[in-house]
């Protein structure tokens, strides 16, 4: 009889299919929180490389900006240095030089949309205007009456403004 009462070691009782289910269950989401860790590593480098990415692409384009500007700019220089280089040069052939040199420079400043302000007789604008002095003049006051230094502007932003001289109202 006391044979009977015992289970054979064969066989699992239910506590023991409890725990290896249990184990089993902890092995699997262990093995899925491992994967899930590593996928989170691996986004925060991608994020990362990114990042670096892009830094060093803002950085090119900074030290990069001016290349084709400076690039055209030569041009000009090379035009400037031809002219003094000529030994026997009338003052009509230095005049033309000049010319040609400023028609490249306006060329350039074209290209790359840098706009000449030439503000005579429009109202004054302290944001493209400095008004060097007042005169009275027979023109509406707050005029520009005369340009003693041409402003630019670079895709409507004042590179440097005019400087003028403005009409004010006759005593």
């Amino acid at each position: 009889m006391q044979q009977e009462d015992q289970t054979p070691m064969d066989q699992e009782s239910p506590l023991d299919q409890e725990n290896t289910n249990q184990v089993d269950q902890i092995a699997e989401l262990e093995a899925q929180l491992a994967e899930q860790q590593a996928a989170v590593l691996y986004a925060k480098a991608e994020g990362e490389n990114i990042r670096r990415r892009a830094a060093d692409d803002i950085d090119k384009a900074r030290k990069f900006a001016l290349e084709k500007f400076s690039g055209e700019l030569l041009a000009v220089r090379d035009s400037l240095e031809a002219a003094l280089n000529i030994e026997t040069g009338t003052l009509e052939s230095y005049k033309n030089g000049v010319e040609i040199t400023v028609k490249q420079l306006s060329h350039v400043f074209e290209k790359f949309h840098i706009v000449e302000l030439n503000p005579v007789g429009e109202k004054f604008d302290p944001n493209k205007h400095q008004a060097i002095s007042s005169v009275e003049a027979d023109q509406e006051p707050n005029t520009v009456v005369s340009v003693l230094q041409k402003g630019y502007t670079l895709n409507d932003r004042v590179l440097r403004p005019a400087l003028v001289m403005v009409a004010k109202a006759k005593s």
